[in-house]
C-alpha cells in the first residue's frame, strides 16, 4: 500500500508544477517550459540518490541494455508529453489542459495490457472507464465549439505520452536488482540526466533567446524543477510498486489540486460540469484503490 501516499504527493507536486509552468509559458515558449522542469531537478534527484546512498549503502547497478532503451524512451516520450501540454495550455485554461491531458490513466491501461503484460481485475478496469468519463468531463467548457480537432489531438498525444513515459519507467526500473527507493532514484537521474543534456544543446545551438528568458526567471525555474522533482520521484516509486494504471487512475486526484489551484490561484472559473468531474475522479479512486485496501 506504499504505492497509495507516494502517488497522492505526486497528483499534489504535479498540479503545482503544472500552474507554475502555465504561468511561465506566457513568457517562454514550449521547449524552454520543457527545461525548466527539469533544470534543476537533475542536481535535486543526485543529492537525494547521494543520500540514499549513504543511508543504505548499495553496489552501482548493471545497466544493460534494455533499462538504457527503456529510461531514454521515457526521457523523449517526457519531453513530447510537456511540449504539447505547454501547447495545449496556450490554448486553452489550466484546469481544461490538464483535464485532457489526463487521458494517459486510459492510455496506460490499455498499453499496459497489450504490450506490457500488465493484468487488471474488473474493479481496476470499472475505475479506469469512471475516471475516464470524467476526464470527458473535465476537457473544459460546454458551450459549443469549445474543443477543435487540434486541441483534442494535443491532449490525447499528451496523454499518450505521459502514458509511454510512466510504462517505460517501470520496465526500467524492474531491470534494477536494488531496494525500491534506489531503482527509483537511479531511474529519475537517467532519464532528467538525458532531458537535461537533449533540451540544452538544442536550445542553447537552435535557440539561446530562451536560454536567456530562462536565466532571467531563476526562482520560478527553480520552484518548477523542484515541483517536478518531487513529483517526478513519486511516480517513479509508485509505478515501480504497483500497475501503472492503477497509479495513474489513483492519480486523477491530481484534477481535485488542479481545480482548486485554478480557481484560487489562477483565478479561473470552475464550472459545475468540471465539479462533476471531479465527483467521478473520486469515485474512480476509490475503486482504484478498493482492491489494495481490502488485501
Amino acid at each position: 500500500m506504499l504505492w497509495i501516499p507516494f502517488t497522492l504527493l505526486a497528483a499534489f507536486t504535479q498540479a503545482l508544477r503544472n500552474a507554475q509552468q502555465k504561468i511561465l509559458s506566457r513568457d517562454v515558449n514550449a521547449i524552454g517550459v520543457t527545461l525548466a522542469r527539469f533544470i534543476w531537478a537533475l542536481p535535486l534527484a543526485g543529492v537525494y540518490l547521494l543520500i540514499l546512498e549513504l543511508a543504505v549503502p548499495t553496489e552501482v547497478p548493471h545497466f544493460s541494455g534494455r533499462f538504457l532503451f527503456a529510461v531514454s524512451a521515457a526521457a523523449f516520450a517526457q519531453i513530447l508529453a510537456t511540449i504539447l501540454m505547454v501547447l495545449l495550455f496556450q490554448r486553452r485554461s489550466y484546469a481544461a489542459g490538464v483535464g485532457l491531458a489526463k487521458s494517459e490513466a486510459l492510455l496506460a491501461a490499455i498499453l499496459g495490457a497489450a504490450f506490457f503484460g500488465a493484468l487488471l481485475g474488473p474493479i481496476g478496469w470499472l475505475g479506469i472507464a469512471i475516471g475516464s468519463v470524467a476526464v470527458w468531463l473535465m476537457k473544459g467548457r460546454s458551450e459549443p465549439g469549445t474543443l477543435d480537432l487540434p486541441t483534442l489531438l494535443l491532449g490525447l498525444g499528451s496523454g499518450l505520452c505521459f502514458a509511454l513515459t510512466t510504462l517505460w519507467v517501470r520496465d526500467a526500473c524492474h531491470q534494477l536488482s536494488l531496494p525500491f527507493m534506489h531503482t527509483a532514484a537511479w531511474a529519475l537521474v537517467w532519464t532528467i540526466g538525458i532531458q537535461v543534456s537533449a533540451l540544452t544543446a538544442w536550445l542553447a545551438l537552435r535557440d539561446r533567446a530562451t536560454l536567456l528568458q530562462l536565466w532571467h526567471q531563476p526562482s520560478l525555474v527553480f520552484r518548477i524543477s523542484l515541483s517536478s522533482s518531487i513529483a517526478s520521484l513519486c511516480w517513479f516509486t509508485a509505478v515501480n510498486l504497483e500497475q501503472v494504471a492503477l497509479v495513474k487512475t489513483l492519480g486523477q486526484v491530481e484534477v481535485l489540486f488542479t481545480l482548486l489551484l485554478s480557481q484560487h490561484w489562477l483565478k479561473e472559473q470552475v464550472s459545475p460540469r468540471e465539479r462533476l468531474g471531479l465527483l467521478l475522479i473520486v469515485v474512480s479512486a476509490i475503486l482504484v484503490i478498493l482492491p489494495a485496501l481490502t488485501t
